[in-house]
């Protein structure tokens, strides 16, 4: 169970690092949205991997409360970046 944690932890680190490569790098909003989007998406799998490791189901909420906000924030700056380019 730990060799799965740990390789599951190290891909996780490798995708958020190559994600936030996406993020700086970007060459226009809609693009660092959808790399934020999916950074929020790998802390969700981390968080989950961490509660599967532990056991511990407090941490479920948590990962609830950011894929709401997640979805609640790319939907929010999509209709604005539609507004803005009319």
């Amino acid at each position: 169970m730990t060799v799965v944690v740990v390789l599951a932890g190290c891909l996780l680190a490798a995708a958020a690092v190559i994600t936030s490569y996406r993020i700086l790098a970007g060459p226009n909003t809609l693009d660092r949205v959808v790399g934020i989007d999916s950074l929020m998406a790998i802390a969700m799998a981390g968080l989950a991997v961490w509660a599967a490791h532990s056991g511990d189901t407090t941490v479920l909420p948590a990962i609830v409360a950011l894929a709401l906000v997640g979805f609640l924030g790319s939907a929010a700056v999509s209709r604005f970046r539609v507004r803005d380019d009319r």
